[in-house]
């Protein structure tokens, strides 16, 4: 087991690196002083929390537990985790819906208010800009949160088609909420625990839905969805009381719900069969190839009218050429850029991300094989270290997804 800890602990490093890399100047020679701090940085440290570089922040990749014990805690209790690295953005303006449908594939109009879903942000070629969970506050707000790694070109993206629609008449603005913090507490004890510092019936509130209401004397964003797999909350606080709710939180669980760091949060989010940008899905990765084609909604495929929309209506009518799938393997787990072979030798795609399982104690992995050999069930080789292990397609999420929605 301590090798297998040991193979978690260095899979999860190189993930989190692979998709940082965009900022690899200023992870390895950045003085800790250029990093930015969220406001927690100091309980951080005081809970044992080791910091690393990631996409020009000071995060916590684990505290005094193992990554492997952190992750199985997280679902059988609870894990409550620092993301005020992310960008919480909100759109205003009575034409911020057509405007925001001008560059991602969901069905942003069709959303009841107070319900959200995730999205990606697409290029002129199909290919993903970021992905990103949106929610309709109201016919007029648009809130949504956007990957740290990814801030400065997603709000460059977003400002110059901005421009450009208010050129032309329309009604739309943005305010960046650098304000707030984000939390997420996720695991069967999200709800009882945070039910104690509201008044709002959270039993009410259901997976991808949103609500403005008040938590421990403060007023949050609070949307049911998390990286985990498991039911849960993002709580976007003011940064002023984002101390306070992380104190008050893990006090009302009586110590069940633990800090959780990066590593746990990619091995949940593996374990659930979500992609990681950087590694999963990048901008020559389109929506269909990613395994998102549910994504798009209904009306989007008929219309279109997002960047890349010939592209990703194309590959909806003839079928991708590659698809992303789940692996499971023997040996060594492999690693992003792990080389996927048939059962003859030859070449069919490769890993985007893979480790060793805290809570199904095996290698899992994903990555993109030739459309045909997707299915479930398919045998295959993968490369690790230049030596070949079995492996097999396997359905994903790996372990199975506990969203809390209408009985």
């Amino acid at each position: 087991m301590r090798g297998s800890l040991w193979h978690l602990g260095q899979s999860v490093t190189r993930r989190l690196a692979q998709a940082d890399k965009k900022a690899a100047a200023r992870r390895f020679f950045a003085s800790e002083a250029d990093l930015k701090k969220t406001v927690l940085y100091d309980f951080h440290v005081a809970h044992g929390g080791k910091m690393v570089p990631f996409a020009g922040w000071s995060m916590p990749i684990q505290y005094k537990d193992s990554i492997m014990d952190s992750t199985v805690n997280c679902r059988e209790n609870g894990g409550l985790f620092d993301v005020s690295h992310m960008c919480g953005l909100s759109l205003k303006g009575k034409d911020c819906i057509p405007f925001l449908e001008k560059l991602v594939i969901a069905d942003v109009a069709g959303l009841t208010p107070g319900t959200g879903t995730l999205t990606v942000f697409t290029n002129e070629k199909g290919g993903a800009i970021d992905d990103s969970v949106v929610t309709k506050v109201k016919d007029d707000h648009i809130y949504l949160v956007v990957n740290a790694g990814c801030r400065d070109k997603d709000l460059a993206h977003i400002e110059e088609h901005m421009k450009a629609f208010k050129s032309k008449g329309g009604d739309v603005s943005w305010h960046i909420h650098d304000e707030r913090s984000l939390l997420a507490l996720q695991g069967p004890l999200a709800a009882p625990v945070l039910q104690y510092l509201t008044k709002d019936d959270l039993s009410k509130l259901y997976f991808g839905e949103f609500r403005i209401l008040d938590i421990n004397g403060a007023t949050c964003f609070l949307t049911r969805t998390g990286y985990t797999g498991e039911d849960g909350f993002e709580i976007s606080v003011p940064s002023e009381n984002a101390l306070d709710l992380a104190k008050a939180i893990l006090e009302k669980s009586e110590g069940k719900v633990r800090l959780t760091g990066l590593g746990a949060r990619d091995s949940l989010r593996l374990e659930a069969g979500l992609c990681l940008y950087g590694n999963d899905m990048e901008q020559h990765i389109t929506p269909v190839e990613a395994g998102l084609t549910w994504a798009i909604g209904k009306r989007r495929r008929a219309e279109g009218g997002f960047l890349g929309a010939e592209v990703i209506l194309k590959q909806l009518e003839e079928g991708p050429s590659i698809r992303r799938v789940g692996f499971t393997s023997s040996g060594p787990p492999p690693r992003s850029h792990s080389e996927v072979q048939d059962e003859k030798g030859n070449n069919i795609g490769e890993i985007t991300s893979g480790g060793f399982s805290p809570c199904l104690k095996k290698n899992i992995a994903m990555g993109y094989v030739k459309s045909g050999l997707h299915k479930a069930g398919t045998k295959a080789k993968i490369l690790v270290r230049g030596k070949a292990y079995d492996g097999v397609v396997t359905k994903m999420p790996f372990v199975p997804t506990k969203y809390y929605k209408p009985s």
